[in-house]
């Protein structure tokens, strides 16, 4: 069964299970079960193979235990940082892969931020939103040029005192009413 990159992580249980193995983790499903104790086991496996089908999980490891084959599974990395020549070479399932991943992580990281306390949003100087913009593609590179020095000077600054370590998430796109560029005349 084909599942889009939304199928896969808008499943209750298929999230948990991708927010589990963040961190580099290698668990097994005897470790998600321990973890994700309230999800029934049948579930469970189901929705680990689903995610090991789609490639969101890859096995690193099997063994037997008490007559069954148990595997290890870690999460397939995220492209959170890929050069462009990489990005050239990877498939759309690979991106939709990575893609997966990173918006995995940064729902954890969400998570970690409300669980601390967090969601007030003005008080925390934090916020998420989506904005549009149109620019020619030269436009575009002198945009992604100036927001990377600029975030490059504010990085420089480091930890020190009354400093709160914020998260700066990019996903830059084409809106997907507008044609790609091979078709742009």
């Amino acid at each position: 069964m084909a599942l889009d990159t939304v199928e896969l992580l808008m499943h209750p249980v298929r999230l948990r299970i991708v927010q589990a193995f963040l961190g580099g983790r290698t668990l097994t499903t005897a470790d998600l079960r321990a973890e994700l104790h309230d999800v029934p086991p049948a579930t469970l496996y189901r929705q680990v193979a689903t995610l090991a089908d789609h490639g969101v999980l890859h096995t690193v490891g099997e063994r037997r235990a008490r007559g069954a084959v148990e595997r290890s599974y870690r999460l397939t990395e995220a492209a959170a940082s890929v050069d462009p020549d990489e990005a050239r070479a990877m498939s759309p399932q690979r991106h939709r892969q990575a893609f997966l991943t990173f918006v995995a992580g940064l729902l954890a990281d969400f998570d970690s931020y409300l669980d601390s306390g967090g969601g007030d949003l003005a008080r925390d100087v934090a916020g998420y939103r989506q904005n549009a913009f149109h620019t020619t593609d030269a436009e575009t590179a002198e945009f992604v040029t100036r927001f990377r020095a600029l975030f490059a000077e504010y990085a420089a600054l480091g930890p020190g005192p009354g400093r709160t370590r914020r998260l700066v998430t990019t996903v830059l796109l084409p809106g997907a009413d507008q044609e790609r560029p091979a078709e742009r005349r």
